[in-house]
């Protein structure tokens, strides 16, 4: 893929998941100009830029924390544009925001109940993710406040997985995380993928974040500016240069 290549955002036809033409913002301030975006089920895709560009602006909008002034969004074919963000979840989606993620007072297995509470089979599903997750099981009992940084990420993404998404929605899963534990937090991700659940992230710390994804989205000044494959994403000077720092 060449430089011009990743200027050109590419539509796909076999998305788990399309946001097409998203406009919107806060009051009378428009952040998003007719941005699109795709994953496919079986992929990680980063969103990243500089601060202010509209990522986590997009991540709302996605998930109906902010109304849609234009565009729309789909999800294994269903026009969830104008679903409620409450319903969303019997549409296959699930959001790790950035902060207040976790309930700190519960215990990590009350966290987990909550977020399976409208699961069939709560106590199965719980046992997958103890597979995917060992050191939770190992936690269960303990309140989310005394858990570390790391553990905490974990358990807010084990909660949003609890009724089995196709998608999973996560905003900056590094943030707050000490140096040494980022790599893991992706490592985390990483298996949520792996285990068959598509996830679209924005995050700030764009090298570790291309390293596992599948796919970049860069937007600057609430539009797409360019897309590709990470690995060509890594390779670019132009993306190294304008966002992540290095010439």
């Amino acid at each position: 893929m060449s430089e011009k290549d990743i200027e050109s955002v590419e539509r796909l036809d076999d998305a788990v998941l399309s946001a097409r033409g998203v406009e919107t913002g806060y009051g009378d301030l428009q952040v998003l100009y007719g941005v699109d975006v795709d994953v496919r089920e079986d992929e990680i895709v980063v969103v990243f830029g500089p601060n202010g560009a509209g990522k986590s602006t997009l991540m709302k909008a996605i998930y109906r924390l902010l109304p849609l002034w234009d565009g729309s969004v789909t999800v294994t074919g269903d026009d969830i544009s104008g679903v409620a963000t409450d319903d969303l979840v019997e549409y296959g989606v699930s959001y790790v925001p950035q902060t207040d993620n976790v309930f700190p007072n519960l215990t990590v297995g009350e966290n987990l109940d909550i977020g399976g509470a409208s699961v069939a089979d709560s106590e199965a599903r719980r046992g997958e993710l103890f597979d995917l997750f060992p050191r939770l099981e190992e936690r269960v009992a303990q309140r989310a406040e005394t858990l570390s940084g790391g553990e905490r990420q974990m358990l807010a993404m084990a909660r949003a997985l609890m009724p089995d998404p196709d998608v999973l929605l996560i905003d900056e899963p590094s943030a707050g995380l000490a140096p040494q534990l980022i790599d893991r937090a992706f490592d985390h991700v990483e298996r949520v993928r792996d285990a068959g659940t598509a996830v679209l992230m924005v995050e700030q710390n764009v090298t570790a974040a291309l390293r596992v994804a599948d796919r970049g989205y860069v937007l600057d000044m609430g539009e797409n500016r360019f897309e590709g494959d990470a690995d060509a994403m890594l390779d670019s000077d132009r993306v190294r240069e304008l966002y992540m720092g290095q010439a």
